[in-house]
């Protein structure tokens, strides 16, 4: 379906990035990997799809990167068809005792980041008159949780974005939709349970229910391959015109 599409997934040697860059991958588009840690594995797994695959390290929280980032996927494989804004770090405080460096650090790279990336990606999608910007937001995108204030900032920050991108470009064969996970056991959550685990001096498994308890009806982490194929669909014919949606992946989480 996506044979002859690249895709650049920000956030992608592990997680949901990696789990949305498979999806992309099996269904035939290149992929331009991006991220922290190891690469040499995802990058491997990527390629045992049969489809081309790079990477670049840019640091999300700087422009310039991003903008070398974005001229590296164009170099190599001609323009990037299908933007997955993924890329994001988590920091939990009360706001009075929030530091600073850690605000601005979250604002830029689950914010910012996504605007410069789409800012860049936006003139070949237009000239081609095809393209897909997928904006990995949150469930905290929708609704608040306390001593998350730059993440759940960041997130909303996302939603509009995404709002905004897509009405921008409601004319042309370019849209751009966010995904809204709830609980997604990816590393940054297995932290959580970690330290919630030790904190109440439960097992894994035991912390891992009282996590689903407090937000998620469904009682069930949503995975990286069901977000996979969510993006998937945004760019299959039957979401031609799925438009500025924040798209909620979560248990049930708002419907409450």
């Amino acid at each position: 379906m996506l044979q002859g599409k690249t895709a650049l997934v920000t956030g992608s040697t592990s997680g949901i990035g990696l789990g949305i860059a498979k999806s992309l991958a099996k269904q035939g588009a290149n992929i331009v990997l991006n991220g922290f840690g190891d690469a040499e594995g995802p990058k491997a797994e990527i390629a045992a799809l049969g489809v081309k695959v790079a990477y670049h390290g840019a640091d999300m929280s700087k422009p310039s990167e991003i903008e070398a980032m974005m001229k590296f996927a164009a170099d190599t494989f001609g323009r990037v068809d299908i933007l997955v804004n993924n890329a994001g770090i988590q920091h939990v405080a009360k706001i009075e005792d929030f530091p600073i460096e850690r605000w601005d650090a979250i604002i830029a790279i689950n914010l910012s980041s996504a605007f410069h990336a789409t800012r860049l990606a936006l003139p070949a999608m237009k000239a081609a008159n095809w393209g897909r910007i997928i904006n990995v937001a949150s469930i905290h995108g929708l609704v608040g949780s306390a001593d998350k204030s730059a993440y759940v900032a960041a997130k909303h920050g996302v939603v509009g974005l995404t709002k905004v991108t897509a009405l921008e470009n409601a004319t042309t064969g370019v849209t751009c939709n966010a995904i809204c996970p709830g609980w997604v056991l990816t590393p940054l959550v297995q932290k959580q349970v970690d330290a919630k685990a030790a904190a109440m001096g439960l097992s894994n498994e035991e912390a891992k229910k009282v996590l689903l308890q407090e937000k998620e009806p469904s009682m069930q982490f949503t995975t990286p391959e069901e977000l996979g194929e969510l993006a998937v669909f945004f760019c299959s014919a039957a979401g031609n015109n799925v438009r500025g949606a924040a798209w909620n992946m979560d248990g049930g989480w708002t419907a409450q």
